[in-house]
């Protein structure tokens, strides 16, 4: 693995830049499902989460009752540079089902076009059939590529990838109090 100079406020930076990712969750037999979301990212001034907001009928949300835990990937994708691999994050954590009422997580979504969209269309629909959902990650953010230079990545896939660290005070207080 790469050792970075990168910290945890480098990515999220760049993510809030970005609104799709790629959720996986475990289906009834453990074998993995992903499907791709549109994502909003808590308040710099709160505990670090990513929302996503769903329909209930959905097969991740049933595994996501069943079994909370979850893999995100943010995909950075190259429009010029397409012979290089897409950089990526991936933040592994759990999930939980959110209230449509909340408000902090209404304005979350109120920030970027994309997000009001999906609020505004599914209004006319029944609001019983959709949730938010939270993804709280583990302290432990995996990255590849993101503020490496190509030149470098090109050299093997073993210079692209690290680690970062979610600072203690942006970590739900459960997590904060569990060993990291």
């Amino acid at each position: 693995m790469y050792k970075s100079n990168f910290d945890f406020s480098f990515i999220e930076k760049k993510i809030r830049t970005k609104t799709f990712g790629i959720l996986t969750t475990l289906n009834k037999d453990g074998t993995p499902h992903s499907t791709g979301v549109l994502y909003g990212v808590s308040p710099p001034s709160s505990a670090f989460s990513l929302i996503f907001f769903t329909s209930k009928k959905y097969k991740k949300v049933r595994n996501i009752k069943r079994n909370p835990n979850v893999s995100f990937v943010i995909p950075f994708s190259h429009s010029f540079l397409r012979f290089t691999p897409s950089k990526t994050v991936t933040f592994n954590g759990k999930a939980e089902l959110i209230s449509l009422n909340d408000c902090e997580i209404r304005t979350i979504f109120s920030r970027k076009r994309i997000l009001r969209l999906i609020i505004t269309q599914s209004q006319t629909e029944d609001q019983e059939s959709f949730t938010f959902v939270r993804i709280i990650p583990n302290p432990k953010v995996l990255c590849y590529g993101l503020g490496i230079n190509v030149l470098k990545l090109r050299k093997g896939h073993r210079h692209g990838g690290y680690s970062v660290i979610i600072p203690k005070e942006r970590l739900p207080p459960l997590i904060q109090s569990a060993n990291v």
